[in-house]
């Protein structure tokens, strides 16, 4: 059975807190797993989480400020000292060529799995499997961030009454999807679109059109609010959004589940989140993230 599920390592910004680790993210895709942005501390939340080396497919860092990769030194060497059997690809923006080169190689360890770097330099598709596409987006950031987004291919919904009026069933059912046609019938004569699934991950910036395209009609969207609406002068300055800036660009994209994370130190009370985000309008399922949580992708439409 596939599994579909963001799972939240860490959700402190600059400073870690007692209660927050710097940033980590994991998404399990079907038989996949996507690490997002792991800042410091980010094997041993792993660890915490039950997620394995072994679980790593991707690396998806957004930016080269420490709180977003400087976990990545360990990460690597955990994953060669598992000794992962399959690929692991690391996408970066370009840029940052040289801090990923001293991370990967912070300290002396053996090589032993295949990782492939396959750094960002412009918006656009960076991978496609059967399962997904995985595409990135420019930020706006003090130094160059990319936000990722995730789409599922379009598939097809069998309708029963649809195919009992064509007398067609049983193996006969399999046949029609497989090949698409069965005598006269269709496959579309039988069947509806079912719309694949979306997911964005956006860190640290500034409203720009960069946020707005990846969070775009997303089932789940991952999405810093560093800030509180009080704080919004502050919050352009250093490049980052606001609880209420962050729920707005969820309600204009339809976006179905809503997951703040990436929290300022200062702020003491993390229901106030929540109610900004709603006085922002968005009416969608609303979580403001915690380290260790599970969410589940939800289930389409």
């Amino acid at each position: 059975m596939s599994v579909r599920e963001f799972v939240v390592l860490g959700t402190a910004s600059q400073v870690p807190t007692r209660h927050r680790n710097h940033n980590g993210y994991l998404l399990r895709w079907d038989g996949e797993g996507i690490l997002f942005d792991p800042g410091e501390g980010t094997q041993r939340q792993m660890l915490r989480a039950g997620v394995a080396a072994h679980d790593l497919n991707r690396i998806c860092v957004t930016h080269f400020h420490g709180d977003h990769s400087l976990g990545l030194a360990g990460v690597i060497q955990r994953i060669n000292l598992d000794q992962v059997p399959h690929e692991v690809t690391a996408h970066y923006p370009r840029s940052g060529q040289r801090f990923f080169d001293r991370l990967r190689y912070a300290t002396a360890y053996r090589e032993t799995v295949r990782l492939t770097e396959a750094p960002v330099d412009a918006d656009g598709v960076l991978a496609a499997t059967p399962s997904y596409t995985l595409e990135a987006r420019k930020l706006s950031h003090p130094v160059e961030s990319y936000g990722y987004r995730l789409t599922e291919p379009d598939g097809r919904r069998m309708l029963p009454g649809r195919l009992a009026a064509h007398g067609i069933g049983g193996p006969d059912v399999g046949r029609l999807q497989r090949e698409g046609r069965l005598g006269d019938v269709t496959l579309e004569d039988v069947s509806e679109v079912r719309r694949g699934q979306r997911f964005a991950f956006v860190m640290d910036t500034r409203l720009c059109d960069g946020v707005h395209a990846l969070a775009e009609g997303c089932d789940l969207l991952v999405i810093e609010s560093t800030f509180l609406d009080e704080d919004a002068a502050l919050a352009a300055d250093h490049g980052h959004l606001t609880a209420g800036q962050a729920a707005a660009v969820a309600r204009d994209a339809g976006a179905r589940h809503l997951v703040l994370t990436h929290f300022s130190q200062r702020y003491a009370d993390p229901e106030e989140f929540e109610r900004q985000a709603r006085a922002a309008g968005f009416e969608g399922e609303l979580t403001v993230a915690h380290d260790l949580l599970r969410v589940p992708v939800p289930k389409r439409r």
